[in-house]
């Protein structure tokens, strides 16, 4: 490419910002769903620790 061309393809880039938040988890515990970041330490800690099986 020639440098007037390249400055022309330079020229037509726009950068587009996007707001990044945090996915929010939800979980079964006891019949109903609620997200996970609202439970206690404890049961943070065991739904790390437990395993998905895909059937």
């Amino acid at each position: 490419m020639e440098k007037v061309q390249m400055k022309e393809e330079v020229q037509k880039i726009h950068v587009v910002r996007v707001k990044q938040v945090p996915t929010e988890i939800y979980s079964r515990v006891v019949g109903y769903f609620r997200p996970v970041n609202n439970w206690n330490e404890g049961k943070k800690e065991e739904f790390q620790d437990r395993k998905e099986f895909k059937l």
